[in-house]
């Protein structure tokens, strides 16, 4: 409670507006004391209630994304319902999810819509009550690389098994209760709890890194099947006028060299012998001779608290676990470990490069996705402005239905950008994954695309998570997201 009670003096008591922030894998509240910051510099207490979440601190986020959410969604009806009892009524909501936190959030929303607090809030009001959902960085597709043969798919399979439950899901090889499906696919199901509530907000939007993401890499946080940053010597970046070379163009953000520059198209990269792009390493190699001794740390604490993490989750689930979590909490000793568990997970993760469909297959792809996009035109669902498909693809009551928003259109609604995007070659994605861009995109996100120079990680830096030297970029990121996105 220490960032949130920091954030929120006596004049919060006259806020009818609540943000919540959600942290990520490994994270705690404090890792978002710069973006609380932020806000409460922009807004006052008397405008803005900050809440930042704190249930899922440390390794409690190894639960699963359901798990997470639920206990999200039990802290903010908590705050909700204390603040009714002392006579304060919020009336909209705003979240905010960094990393991992972003799809706790998702799931956190879904649950809140299915539950009826969006309609509590204000019920008679036209306006939309659920003002921003904003990400940064996070893995809306999941962290399961997108390469193909035997030795990737085996890392992808033993990465999965390093972070318990949220190692699977977020690996897509759960399948979630009863369902059978992963719970990434349920949660970007157009007929779920999670796309409706969703599409109550009013405001849409994601931040991505283009390099140096050692997490999360561009193609999922930004909900892309192609990734144009993979060599910036090839491409001109443009940048967004009053934010320095931090924030891309969203109508422009790539443009071609001149012709005799080094830029690549599409039908270039083909012509050239359809050859590998990546150098592939060998999981037996990778394992045997890259992995440094960290990683030895991060493999058997892993196993530690893969370990814990179940048996919290079969408290949980035989309704046991109560609301105390100080039992489970990790002796001091491990916040040391932590680190240097996510610095040797960060270190594999990125040795892992990204591979392409073959030529054929992204051919047969892209027309499909011409042939959806056709198809969803004469429905009438397409356009630059998505808040207005969501009711028909949802198949969501009139009064649900989001408010058309006012902000500029989505880079993806932009019929140059996409012309651009084919210009770079489709990764090799799962179909589960393909599907989750097309239900994500219909419902609309802005997507903002960052370029951290200062500090090669770029993961930290997007929401200046300390603040220390070279995390300066983030600041511009928070700027930026807090003058062209958030509504109060």
């Amino acid at each position: 409670m220490e960032v949130t009670k920091q954030m929120n003096g006596d004049d919060a008591k006259r806020a009818d507006h609540l943000c919540i922030l959600v942290h990520g894998l490994w994270g705690n509240p404090a890792h978002l004391a710069q973006v609380a910051s932020a806000l409460r510099e922009k807004h006052s207490e008397s405008t803005l209630r900050i809440l930042v979440a704190e249930s899922n601190a440390g390794t409690f986020t190894y639960d699963g994304i359901e798990l997470g959410g639920e206990r999200v969604t039990k802290e903010i009806e908590d705050t909700l319902e204390g603040l009714a009892r002392e006579g304060q009524h919020i009336k909209k909501l705003s979240i905010v999810g960094y990393s991992l936190g972003g799809l706790i959030a998702r799931y956190a929303i879904g649950l809140l819509h299915s539950k009826g607090w969006f309609d509590k809030l204000e019920p008679v009001s036209s306006i939309n009550v659920e003002k921003n959902f904003t990400t940064f960085a996070t893995p809306h597709l999941g962290v399961r690389t997108p390469l193909r043969g035997w030795n990737h798919h085996l890392w992808n399979v033993l990465g999965a098994r390093t972070l318990s439950t949220s190692g699977r899901q977020l690996f897509l090889i759960d399948s979630f209760r009863e369902t059978g499906k992963q719970l990434l696919t349920l949660l970007a199901d157009p007929n779920s709890i999670f796309i409706r509530g969703l599409s109550r907000f009013r405001n849409r939007c994601l931040y991505a890194n283009i390099i140096n993401d050692r997490s999360v890499p561009y193609y999922t946080a930004a909900i892309s099947p192609t990734d144009p940053f993979t060599d910036l010597e090839s491409i001109r970046i443009n940048y967004e006028e009053g934010y320095g070379s931090v924030i891309l163009s969203s109508n422009n953000s790539v443009s071609a060299l001149d012709d005799e520059g080094t830029s690549q198209t599409l039908i270039h990269r083909i012509s050239v012998g359809g050859g590998n792009f990546i150098t592939k390493v060998p999981i037996v190699a990778l394992l045997a001779v890259v992995i440094p001794i960290g990683s030895v740390v991060f493999l058997v604490n892993s196993g530690i608290q893969s370990f814990r993490s179940q048996k919290r989750i079969r408290l949980h689930e035989e309704g046991k676990a109560g609301i105390g979590i100080g039992s489970y909490r990790i002796p001091l000793i491990l916040q040391e470990a932590r680190s240097v568990m996510e610095g040797a997970y960060e270190g594999m993760n990125r040795r892992q490069s990204q591979e392409y469909l073959p030529a054929g297959e992204e051919f047969r792809r892209r027309e499909r996705q011409g042939s959806i996009s056709s198809l969803r035109q004469s429905n009438g669902f397409a356009g630059s402005n998505f808040n207005d498909q969501t009711s028909a693809i949802t198949e969501e009551p009139e009064e649900d239905r989001a408010a058309p928003s006012e902000k500029s259109p989505n880079e993806h609604g932009d019929p140059q950008v996409k012309q651009k995007q084919s210009d770079f070659r489709t990764l090799a994605l799962t179909n589960e994954q393909f599907a989750m861009i097309e239900a994500l995109d219909a419902v609309g996100f802005r997507k903002h695309s960052v370029h951290i120079h200062k500090i090669r990680h770029s993961h930290a830096a997007i929401i200046q998570r300390r603040k220390v030297k070279g995390y300066e970029e983030g600041k511009i990121v928070l700027r930026h997201w807090l003058e062209k996105e958030f509504e109060v």
